[in-house]
């Protein structure tokens, strides 16, 4: 029997646009994030793999995902309470080794539905999946249990680009 917290979590997070934890788990590199694009990069670590030695569809699906999530992050108030409501993945090659980018941009916005897209790229710069989602933004929802290094429950930026 498992002694781990099973929720709910409080946890602290970098700023407004930077890694969860679950992102952190898996290794996600916010590269930049503004005016509503992101690209992020994850590398293919063993522990990602699925049975046949190829990375697993979950694990790019959740750096699309994100990527997607970043490129939002980047229009809407610090704060904001959003979240995934479909999306549609397409792979078209495996990943075998290497580090994967993904290339997200938001297409539309009518009242709190947000879409986005995402394309996948290997290190040979080999598109590997396409993602399309779907978002909702929360009605009067304040997003409880996350702090930020300045011990506020909302940051201040809103911009994200890395250090060089």
């Amino acid at each position: 029997m498992t002694t781990a917290s099973t929720g709910p979590h409080q946890f602290s997070m970098e700023g407004w646009i930077s890694p969860a934890p679950f992102e952190k788990l898996l290794n996600m590199t916010i590269v930049e994030a503004a005016e509503g694009r992101a690209t992020l990069t994850m590398p293919f670590l063993v522990q990602y793999a699925q049975g046949a030695g190829l990375m697993h569809g979950g694990a790019l699906v959740s750096l699309a995902d994100t990527s997607v999530v970043m490129a939002i992050k980047s229009l809407l108030p610090p704060g904001s309470h959003f979240a995934t409501i479909r999306l549609e993945t397409k792979f078209l090659h495996p990943v075998k080794k290497g580090v994967v980018t993904a290339k997200a941009a938001l297409l539309s916005r009518v009242d709190r539905i947000i879409e986005g897209q995402a394309t996948l790229y290997d290190e040979e710069n080999r598109a590997v999946m396409e993602f399309a989602s779907t978002f909702k933004i929360a009605r009067d929802t304040v997003i409880e249990g996350i702090t930020y290094p300045d011990g506020s429950a909302v940051p201040g930026e809103q911009k994200y680009t890395k250090p060089e």
